[in-house]
This record gives C-alpha cells, sequence and structure tokens, in this order.
C-alpha cells in the first residue's frame, strides 16, 4: 500500500492549520495509519428523510479507496483528523462490532428491522480481510434471522458469498454494488484504489450465482463525467443478473468539493471545466445543494435529462419500475413474498439505492455511495500505528 503526499481541506473544527509551502518542498507522504474506536454502540439511527433505510452499521471509518467524491469525508473532521488523504490513510476500526451488534440485537425493543452496511464508508473496503469484522457481524444477522443490506464497490463481498445466501435463506439480504463508470481509466482517475468496473459486474455475477440478491447503483453520477456510461452500466449488470437497480447524482458537501475539484483538474484536466459547468447546471449555479429531496437528484433540465435516460436504459436492460423500486421485468409480486417485505420474492429486501420507486420519487430519496477492493485470504493486519479513541 503506497504512501500518498498529505493533502487536507482546511479542518473547520481544528484549533490549527498546517499549510505546506512549494518553496520548501513537497508535502510529506502519509502511509497507512489504524485507529482503534472503542464505542459502546454500532447501530446508528438515521432519521434524513431522503434515505431509504433506518439502522446502519458501519465496521470502519475512513475508506482507503479514496474516491474523490466521497460524501462521508466531512465525518473525518469529527475526530480532528483531514477530510483529504487523511480519510483515506487514517482508518479507523471497531473491533467490538460484532460483540455490539449481538448485544443491540439481543435487545427486548428490538424489531429484527434491516440493518445497512456501508451507509458511510466501504464495509469491503482492503482492511476488512484482515479484520473480517464485516464478516463477523454478518454471522450475527445470520444467528438472529435479522434482515441486512449492503453497499459495496468491493470484490471481497465474495469471500461472503456464502453468509449472506444462508442470510437470505433464514431472514433477507441485499447487495447493492456500486459502479459509476464504464471507462476504466476515468473511473481510476477519480476511484484510484477501487476495482475496475469489469471486475465489479463479476461480482454482480458471482453473487447472483450463488444466490443471492443483487443490484447495481449507478452511483454517483457526475454530470458531463460519466452519465453517457449509464446505459451500457445498466445493461450490462443485468445480463450479470443484477435485480434492482438505482441512481444518485453527485454529492459535494463542505470540503468534498475543493478535494473533488483537485483530483478532477489534476487527473482530467481537459474535461475538468466541462464537468464542473454540468454540476452547476443541477445545482443553481453551485456546486452543491444540501436540502432534502434536492441533494440526490438535483435541478434543472440537465438534472432531468439524467433521470430520464437512467429510466429509459433500466427499461431497455429489462428492468421495470414499480412502487417497489426498479426490478427486472420477469419479476411479479405476490406469491412468496417475505414476511416484512410485502411483493418482494424470497431473499430479496426493498433495495435504500432504488431511488426511482414512484413510492419515493415524491420525497426525493437518495443515497450516494463511495465504496472498496479484491483480497481473499485474511492476512497479518496492515497496522502501522495504532491509538485508542475512546469514542462514543
Amino acid at each position: 500500500m503506497r504512501p500518498v503526499a498529505v493533502s487536507n481541506p482546511p479542518n473547520p473544527w481544528a484549533t490549527t492549520e498546517v499549510e505546506y509551502l512549494e518553496e520548501l518542498g513537497a508535502a510529506p507522504e502519509i502511509r497507512l495509519e489504524v485507529y482503534v474506536d472503542g464505542t459502546r454502540n454500532i447501530l446508528s439511527k438515521n432519521d434524513s428523510p431522503d434515505v431509504g433505510f433506518t439502522w446502519s452499521v458501519n465496521p470502519y471509518r475512513g475508506c482507503f479507496h479514496g474516491c474523490a467524491y466521497c460524501y462521508a469525508r466531512p465525518t473525518h473532521e469529527y475526530l480532528s483528523f483531514g477530510a483529504g488523504t487523511d480519510f483515506e490513510r487514517k482508518i479507523v476500526i471497531k473491533p467490538n462490532a460484532p460483540a455490539l451488534l449481538r448485544a443491540a440485537f439481543a435487545r427486548k425493543t428490538w424489531r429484527r428491522e434491516t440493518v445497512v452496511f456501508s451507509g458511510v464508508t466501504d464495509c469491503y473496503q482492503p482492511l476488512e480481510a484482515s479484520y473480517r469484522l464485516t464478516r463477523g457481524c454478518l454471522e450475527v444477522c445470520v444467528e438472529r434471522a435479522n434482515p441486512a443490506a449492503i453497499i459495496t464497490k468491493s470484490a471481497l463481498v465474495e469471500r461472503d458469498a456464502d453468509v449472506l445466501a444462508e442470510l437470505g435463506r433464514v431472514a433477507a439480504s441485499h447487495v447493492t454494488v456500486s459502479i459509476p463508470f464504464w471507462d476504466p481509466d476515468k473511473a481510476r482517475a477519480i476511484e484510484p484504489y477501487v476495482p475496475t468496473p469489469a471486475r465489479r459486474l463479476r461480482v454482480v455475477e458471482t453473487l447472483a450465482k450463488a444466490g443471492v440478491s443483487v443490484g447495481v447503483n449507478v452511483a454517483p453520477i457526475i454530470p458531463g463525467l460519466n452519465d453517457q456510461d449509464i446505459p451500457k452500466i445498466l445493461a450490462a449488470a443485468r445480463e450479470a443478473g443484477a435485480r434492482s437497480a438505482g441512481h444518485v447524482l453527485l454529492r459535494l458537501p463542505g470540503p468534498v468539493k475543493k478535494v473533488f475539484e483537485e483530483r478532477l483538474r489534476a487527473a482530467l484536466p481537459l474535461a475538468a471545466e466541462r464537468v464542473l459547468h454540468r454540476v452547476r447546471e443541477t445545482r443553481g449555479g453551485k456546486l452543491y445543494d444540501s436540502r432534502f429531496g434536492v441533494r440526490g437528484r438535483g435541478e434543472g433540465t440537465y438534472a432531468d435529462a439524467i433521470h430520464a435516460l437512467f429510466e429509459t436504459a433500466a427499461t431497455r436492460a429489462g428492468f421495470r419500475l414499480d412502487g417497489a423500486g426498479l426490478r427486472p421485468a420477469e419479476s411479479r409480486e405476490g406469491a412468496g413474498a417475505l414476511p416484512g417485505f410485502p411483493g418482494k420474492t424470497p431473499g430479496a429486501i426493498p433495495s435504500d439505492v432504488q431511488v426511482d420507486a414512484q413510492e419515493t420519487r415524491a420525497s426525493g430519496g437518495c443515497l450516494a455511495t463511495a465504496l472498496p477492493a479484491p483480497l481473499a485470504e485474511p492476512r497479518q493486519p496492515p497496522v502501522t500505528r495504532q491509538l485508542e479513541l475512546g469514542l462514543k
């Protein structure tokens, strides 16, 4: 895991700021550092009106994949870290996550609601190959017959196909694979440490063949950069076995704007101005609009054209739009419906990234993703530093 040069936007919560002067040489490099979070709770409750789930589990904070658009970057600032390279190389782990989840499920007040993994950062980022926290949590879900959904870019999820299939049998499970790009060069420029789009399509195929309910999320859609990729991604994902599809417009909250623009100008200089212009065109002249119901869909003619393209391409690929979202055309409601998930076939759950469902469109349902890479057998964790954060 090669080091990267330190680069972080100013942290509004910090009392000091470090700036590296060009005349004194390049900024120092930062290697992977792993911190331990001593949290006593693992379930996070979401009350955002435009996110399609209530409970999430995040075994990791920060993400090695380094996606320039990751909307979770600002959360690292609350830890006195930066939202730039600190987010990518200072990773926080929650080693007690499985035990904490088991304790949460044992409470009398718990009603076996669906829990979503990777609501913030990818639960299958490279460190999972060593720590196996996500797998441990999924095993707890199987023990307690508790439904779970996963959002990921990582091929490492294939390792847990057996647990996910078993969870689909005893409760419900669903995996959403995020594939925003078709062009591998553009993907590498914006998502530098994520498997190629072709590799992620193989993840969809592998999980589908293993009997796991799987879908695709074309997210984030970056106006002027990858919106033309939508038809190819949806067609390939459907052929690979995807049972649901969704999309979310690019979100750039807080310091993410600076990280994204710097990466875009450095990696794709000829496209940068066009892309930024298109982003502003979907955000009322700004790079971001944080209003619920708007942040994941945007506004204006260009945003409407993106949504229309998605719906047309999804229908052509064999998905159908109904009150439960986009699903394969051959899927039918009724027979075999799963208790607690009306209108779904066994093993499937409503995907939180099915943002085009009729029931969510009025409120502008949205969820973006930023997520991980293929590592097989567990090995010695690449920890260069551990500190107890003692976070609540």
